[in-house]
């Protein structure tokens, strides 16, 4: 293990690695930089080929494997990312792939998966099934099993991450890495230490998923009763047994993030810088907000962007209720001619963008005194909205806000 994770092993990654991966270029945010009081570089890894960082370890992985290992086929379990990456680098080295998901893994990912060649396989709701399955498969067909995260190979791959970074920001304070596993964390932190032991590295979890911090705590690798977060590839009960060490000795904080900071980062960087970053890529981007420290060069890995149509349209619109660009409201009004354009008068007069009305007639068996009416609109932000509502008000409309109409 010691071998591996040498800087002479790094090294060697990472020039094997630029055969299949991209070397991603820092992005300068003057937005999160803004936000935080620090200056923040985005690395970002949603480029890559296969959509995700985790194609540097795999490719690097099976690199290192001997010609009979990699004619018995390679057998992988992952919840996407890690799958596209074991897919495309077997392709690349002529092999078979069979990855096994958690049935839970987006439609997208597994069509990608398929993209590359690779027998995917759908068992399990949550990664470490999907794992436990995966080896009894590579047990019972001879397969070589390639682990997303607990390997020194693996993670010696994703190191090269921070090769790149120290290589563009010599003097890079903090680098936030994404945690599900921690073979990135492993990686980058193991490298980042080597080069220069100031460089703080800063590891980040789902609240809901947040095995590093729980294993941190007892000193030793724990398993989660249960994991419960909207970033699907960090979502992972126990963190890797045999890079553990490293990550105790290298891994300087660990920070974790709800599920709605998440949906608020993607409209953040959706509007910001154009780019569709998946959930468990957002987790360094949300943290941000959590640093106590100013005026030190962050480093916010984007770990991948690999998100379906219908998880993005899904973060999209919660994440534009959160900031209370959209919002209902519940008014009363008497049922006659005239009342709902009123309404929507002073709505348009404040320029608020109706998208949805739901006329109640049957509130009250007293229709002339009061029908109720909700109605789902689009403003500017929280200012705007209670403009409208106090408008609404003001015209004598008693107008509460309510749940949103979706």
């Amino acid at each position: 293990m010691s071998e591996m994770l040498s800087l002479a092993a790094f090294e060697e990654a990472t020039e094997i690695v630029k055969k299949a991966a991209t070397e991603t270029k820092l992005v300068y945010s003057e937005y999160f930089s803004s936000q935080c009081g620090n200056k923040v570089y985005l690395k970002p890894e949603n480029t890559q080929v296969t959509g995700a960082y985790k194609i540097r370890g795999a490719y690097y992985k099976i690199s290192t494997l001997t010609d009979e290992e990699r004619a018995k086929g390679l057998i992988t379990a992952s919840a996407g990312n890690h799958a596209q990456g074991v897919a495309y680098a077997a392709k690349a080295y002529g092999c078979k792939a069979v990855i096994v998901m958690p049935t839970t893994t987006p439609l997208m990912k597994v069509n990608r998966t398929k993209s590359y060649g690779a027998e995917v396989i759908l068992h399990g709701d949550v990664y470490d099934e999907a794992a436990a399955y995966a080896l009894k498969l590579a047990d019972e067909e001879g397969y070589t099993f390639i682990h997303p995260f607990d390997d020194p190979a693996v993670a010696t791959g994703q190191g090269t991450i921070a090769m790149e970074i120290i290589k563009e920001l010599p003097l890079v304070d903090y680098i936030l890495v994404p945690v599900g596993g921690g073979g990135l964390a492993t990686g980058v932190s193991t490298l980042a230490k080597m080069m220069n032991p100031k460089i703080k590295v800063i590891a980040v979890e789902p609240a809901g998923a947040n095995c590093l911090q729980e294993s941190l705590k007892a000193g030793k690798p724990v398993t989660l009763d249960g994991v419960s977060t909207i970033a699907d590839g960090t979502a992972v009960k126990t963190p890797g047994q045999v890079i553990f060490p490293y990550l105790q000795q290298n891994i300087d904080q660990v920070i974790t993030v709800q599920d709605d900071e998440l949906v608020v980062a993607f409209l953040d960087m959706v509007e910001n810088h154009k780019m569709v970053v998946e959930n468990s890529g957002l987790l360094t981007v949300a943290a941000l907000k959590q640093l106590n420290f100013k005026d030190k060069k962050v480093v916010s890995v984007l770990s991948g962007g690999n998100m379906d149509i219908i998880t993005m349209s899904s973060v999209v619109q919660h994440g534009l209720i959160r900031r209370e660009r959209i919002f209902s409201v519940s008014t009363l009004l008497p049922d006659k001619p005239g009342e709902l354009v009123n309404v929507a008068s002073i709505i348009a007069g404040k320029q608020g963008n109706v998208i949805r009305l739901d006329h109640n007639q049957f509130v009250s068996t007293n229709r002339s005194a009061a029908v109720e009416l909700k109605i789902t609109m689009e403003c500017f932000g929280s200012e705007h909205k209670r403009e409208i509502i106090h408008a609404l008000q003001e015209a004598g409309y008693n107008t509460q806000e309510t749940t949103v109409m979706m």
